[in-house]
């Protein structure tokens, strides 16, 4: 996950800070020396970090913080606030017209940043919120693109407009305007062509689209992974066709988030999304208050709370949550509480977003969890009988051993699983409750495996 190491790093700055009871200037530009070091290396923008470092060190050492009650958490407290302000305070939402009104959005950025499937992605999303929205195929020229939107627009249940690749783009364009007001769609997205490298050719494309039709928003997809690249995308997309904000991809892979941190202090644009997995549901508002709260490692469960709400089936997670009460929790529920985590996106997904776990202990974790070791275990149950699997009290060595051969497994490994499986209740049993919809509002949270 991107700002593993950043935020490791920052952890055990602030744990130095904490430790401390009085600070001296010169503790507090210790730390901030060893937080702009941690800021540079997850490549981050030089200038921002140099304005950011310098906007903390002017709060964090007056008189106030210096003389508080807790001086270290006090700095903490300004860094977060900083960090905020720095991603842009607000959350920004796409600019929507009136439903009766259709709303144009031009998808932009170069070949290989995620830009058509993140088209397909804001689709779902706009219709989950009630929408009619239409995609377009202007992508004549990746023979592709054409195929994947369609696709991913069946799999979102979303209309596709397509005239081959015979036709310009800005005609394509204005032919699908005219499509969505005839047939009541109130949303137009047009997935615009990418290249390797930004030329006259695809900017000029671009501008042609803007001239003709009367865009509402241009959004540029940007690959996270790209660090300061992204950036400098950004920066040329801004200054030759006009960019109204930034969907960020890939942000779950291995970068080091840099960009996130430096795009809207250099482009003065809004990060709208960020892409967090390839499934079509991987795509999440962007908070800045959350993100800074990620980063700096103390979870988001505001984020985790919201995704367990939208993926996860409310009338299993209460059936789930009935049966660990009366104690008859077996194999096959938790084979759907693996499952159900898995629609939140895995195991490390859930632990990033949970305060206090940083990026060496989420690769442990997940090293001991494995898909393979997962996938071992689904054979394991089911080389079970319903009933062993209902009642896991009934295996004893003899059905274990069947159970292992069943499997192609050792039987420590089943002992192993049986002995997994009885923690994992004990564990769901200590934690309070994220799943039954209602009871979460309350405050309730309990993490589905």
């Amino acid at each position: 996950m991107a700002f593993d190491s950043l935020s490791e790093k920052l952890q055990n700055v602030f744990k130095a800070l904490r430790s401390k009871g009085l600070l001296t200037e010169a503790d507090v530009k210790a730390a901030l020396k060893e937080v702009k070091l941690a800021l540079l290396e997850a490549d981050v923008n030089f200038k921002v970090v140099k304005q950011f470092i310098k906007s903390v060190q002017e709060r964090a050492v007056g008189q106030d913080v210096m003389t508080g009650l807790n001086p270290g958490q006090m700095v903490i407290k300004i860094v977060n606030e900083e960090l905020i302000s720095l991603m842009g305070s607000e959350t920004t939402e796409l600019s929507l017209k009136p439903s009766n009104e259709i709303t144009i959005i031009m998808m932009a950025g170069l070949q290989g940043a995620g830009k058509t499937t993140t088209a397909a992605k804001i689709a779902g999303k706009l219709k989950q919120k009630g929408r009619k929205p239409l995609l377009v195929a202007c992508d004549i020229y990746r023979p592709a693109a054409i195929q994947q939107l369609k696709v991913n627009g069946e799999k979102q249940g979303v209309e596709v407009f397509s005239m081959g690749d015979n036709h310009k783009p800005v005609n394509i364009a204005k032919a699908a305007i005219e499509h969505a007001a005839k047939h009541g769609f109130n949303v137009v997205i047009l997935d615009t062509a990418g290249r390797l490298h930004i030329d006259e050719d695809m900017m000029n494309e671009l501008s042609e689209i803007k001239s003709n039709v009367d865009v509402t928003q241009t959004v540029l997809v940007v690959d996270a992974m790209t660090g300061q690249d992204a950036v400098n995308v950004a920066t040329t997309f801004n200054e030759k066709i006009s960019i109204d904000g930034v969907i960020l991809t890939k942000l779950d892979g291995d970068t080091r988030g840099g960009a996130a941190l430096s795009i809207r202090a250099v482009t003065g644009k809004p990060i709208l999304y960020v892409g967090m997995g390839e499934k079509l549901s991987d795509l999440e508002q962007f908070y800045p208050d959350r993100m800074a709260s990620r980063i700096l490692g103390m979870g988001d469960v505001l984020s985790l709370i919201e995704k367990a709400q939208e993926e996860i089936d409310e009338d299993k997670a209460r059936a789930l949550e009935q049966k660990m009460r009366k104690a008859e929790f077996g194999f096959d529920d938790y084979l759907e509480s693996m499952n159900q985590m898995k629609k939140l996106g895995g195991l490390s997904s859930i632990l990033s977003m949970m305060p206090g776990i940083g990026g060496s202990q989420i690769a442990e974790i997940e090293n001991a969890m494995d898909e393979k070791k997962m996938a071992r275990i689904e054979g394991i149950i089911y080389s079970m009988t319903p009933k062993e699997r209902a009642n896991p009290s009934l295996l004893n060595p003899s059905r274990k051993r069947r159970i292992a051969k069943g499997a192609g497994v050792d039987i420590s490994e089943v002992n192993r699983l049986v002995k997994q499986f009885e923690q994992s209740k004990k564990m769901m049993k200590q934690m309070p409750g994220l799943m039954g919809g209602k009871g979460m509002k309350r405050g309730r949270f309990k993490m589905p495996f």
